[in-house]
């Protein structure tokens, strides 16, 4: 195990990946001489060369087809996104055609692209910069979701999506980056998506996140324990494919659920996970599903008005106290 930051995990998940196959380049705005808006792409071009880290015009549309007709070809490209806001530009790409592909073929042709970047709420990124659009990509047929909480989970989830033959969103939390944990140095290390993580046991109430909300909810599940609240805090890992299996168990051990999340409440990944609860775990309830999330608001850039507009610790307490009281 080595202490590094979420950032540096990610840069040795595809410095290893790049190693291990040559099919794997890396192509985005700004990823090889300037090294990453982020510093996660850096030293990257002067290890491999140009020919693998390649630096694109600014056209989220063109990074988008190029990667995806790319991976068509039998390349197994990384396409980084600055911002997750900006593959707004590249929906058409993503969605009617790295997405289908697969199924318009007769699964002749295989997409094994990952669309990566930072997206998540917060670090006074603005409006325009700082949204969290994963239930947009749940929504689609064809796209996995991942969202890793942890520097080891951003290691082990990004090898895997980059050996997975179909598109994977990847969407790394832009607050994370900075953040320190153990990350296992074995090349080998992976983790299979649809497999989420029980991170704190608890017997009273299940807390349900991922990404920037697992700290959220852990440091919740401190202060619910000082009032005699025992929860559970389980990290999805990834959206799609979705561990309901394990959410499910820790219901009919707990009997109650929170669903947490950084985005827009309305129509939200914590919608879809509340209901499939209410669905096939509703003889295990002893209180209604409740959710946690954003504002319905486009993000404020003032930082009172950024932290009112994103669900805090005190958020999930409150709704903890309600489906246990």
């Amino acid at each position: 195990m080595a202490l590094m930051r979420y950032a540096e995990a990610l840069r040795l998940a595809m410095a290893e990946e790049m190693e291990r196959d040559p099919s794997v380049f890396i192509c985005g705005e700004e990823v090889g001489q300037y090294q990453g808006t982020f510093r996660v792409t850096e030293g990257l071009m002067q290890r491999f060369g140009r020919d693998r880290v390649v630096d694109t015009p600014i056209s989220e549309i063109g990074i988008a087809g190029m990667a995806t007709g790319a991976a068509m070809a039998g390349l197994r490209p990384i396409a980084e996104f600055m911002t997750w806001s900006f593959a707004l530009s590249a929906m058409d790409q993503i969605v009617n055609h790295a997405a289908k592909i697969t199924y318009m073929s007769g699964g002749r042709i295989q997409c094994p692209v990952v669309f990566r970047g930072p997206a998540g709420t917060g670090n006074q990124l603005s409006a325009q910069h700082s949204q969290s659009l994963e239930a947009w990509f749940m929504h689609v047929p064809g796209l996995k979701v991942a969202m890793p909480a942890t520097a080891a989970d951003a290691k082990g989830l990004l090898k895997y999506a980059i050996r997975d033959p179909n598109p994977v969103i990847f969407m790394e939390h832009a607050g994370l980056y900075s953040q320190r944990g153990e990350v296992p140095e074995d090349p080998d290390f992976v983790i299979p998506f649809g497999q989420a993580a029980i991170v704190r046991e608890g017997t009273d109430v299940t807390l349900v996140a991922y990404s920037h909300m697992v700290s959220t909810c852990l440091k919740a599940a401190v202060s619910l324990h000082d009032m005699g609240i025992s929860a559970e805090v389980i990290d999805l890992r990834t959206l799609t494919p979705l561990d309901m299996d394990t959410v499910l168990a820790s219901v009919a051990k707990t009997h109650r659920a929170v669903v947490t999340q950084e985005e827009w409440l309305n129509v939200g990944a914590a919608a879809e996970i509340a209901a499939r609860i209410g669905e096939m775990g509703f003889d295990d309830l002893d209180a209604p599903v409740l959710r946690v999330g954003g504002a319905d608001v486009p993000m404020p850039y003032a930082k009172k008005l950024e932290s009112a507009a994103i669900p805090n610790e005190q958020d999930v307490i409150a709704a903890a106290l309600r489906v246990t009281d």
